[in-house]
């Protein structure tokens, strides 16, 4: 695929049912072990509060954790949630983890609370609208990575340029990325409606800058690797029902799959789940292959961004290392 520069992973860092975060950060540094062995680019981490079933809430601090077990492979926040926190502490946190692993880390940015609306009060408190100045705060935090931001310097972080990315599953990001001239993803792996209107803005709108003098944009999917075609649906099956319990209101630790989904959900909740996974490459290397040809060909992304959020981490590292060779291959 000619438009395609790189590949990447998102970590979910899933706590299992019967596991510890412990554990989902130690197989967390794992999996980002074994990317960089396979040519993995990137690896991502998510900030998420709240979330029984994902370990990354406090998301520089775990990057951290995973960049000191790992030499050459890129790690970066898929996303800061910027709301949640000051333009400067998030430029204090990456200045840090760009002193100590130089050339290796970006820093990807939400508005959303990756959370629930009860948590995101406990973290904004009197900010609670602290979205609706979120481009002014991209606008902070690349001024803290240059000079300075009201002559005030984020120490570490001051002239590091950390490279900024804007994270979206709407238009918005995609307006915001293009007139700041920065890197865009898309979080199509759970939120795919607009993704090629999205893209299509970006592109059509983007203004060079400092950063980037042309677009680049990437775009998530799932990743469900397997020796058969119903092995990777098993393992697909397994983040449909935590959809399914996220819905309802019953979050929790991840849970193996269940054998047949109608015995614990009703068509319509199997419907939404359906549609929230429809980005996911699922089965064989060779069903694999074709969903990816056929995704890249359609979205022209720069990058492409594999994720895999399944109870069983071998099965999980198995996922990337098919989608690694496939990658690898094109």
């Amino acid at each position: 695929m000619p438009s395609l520069k790189a590949f990447s992973l998102l970590d979910l860092a899933p706590i299992v049912e019967g596991g510890t975060v412990r554990d989902a950060l130690v197989n967390s540094r794992d999996l980002a072990q074994h990317a960089e062995r396979k040519g993995y680019k990137r690896y991502w981490m998510a900030e998420h509060h709240n979330s029984t079933g994902i370990a990354s809430a406090a998301t520089s601090v775990a990057l951290g954790y995973v960049a000191e077990g790992t030499s050459t492979i890129r790690v970066g926040a898929a996303g800061v949630m910027l709301p949640n926190h000051s333009p400067l502490i998030i430029a204090e946190q990456f200045g840090t983890l760009a002193s100590l692993y130089p050339n290796r880390v970006d820093l990807g940015l939400g508005r959303a609370p990756g959370t629930d609306g009860k948590t995101a009060y406990a973290i904004r408190r009197d900010n609670f609208r602290a979205d609706e100045t979120f481009p002014q705060d991209v606008q902070a935090l690349q001024d803290y990575f240059n000079e300075g931001h009201q002559n005030i310097k984020a120490i570490p972080g001051n002239g590091l340029k950390v490279p900024l990315w804007i994270l979206g599953s709407s238009l918005f990001g995609a307006q915001l990325a293009a007139a700041l001239g920065l890197p865009y993803l898309f979080a199509s792996h759970f939120a795919p409606d607009q993704l090629d209107h999205a893209l299509a803005i970006y592109r059509e709108q983007f203004q060079p800058s400092e950063q980037l003098s042309e677009p680049y944009c990437g775009a998530a999917i799932n990743i469900f690797g397997a020796d058969t075609d119903e092995e990777g649906k098993a393992l697909m099956r397994g983040v449909m029902q935590g959809f399914i319990y996220l819905r309802r209101g019953q979050p929790g630790p991840l849970k193996p799959p269940a054998d047949d989904l109608t015995d614990i959900a009703s068509p319509q909740e199997i419907a939404m789940a359906e549609q929230v996974l429809c980005e996911s490459a699922v089965g064989t290397k060779a069903s694999v292959k074709q969903f990816i040809e056929r995704f890249l060909e359609r979205t022209r992304a720069d990058e492409l961004i594999l994720t895999c959020h399944c109870y069983d981490h071998e099965a999980r590292i198995k996922s990337f290392d098919i989608g690694g060779q496939i990658l690898n291959e094109l």
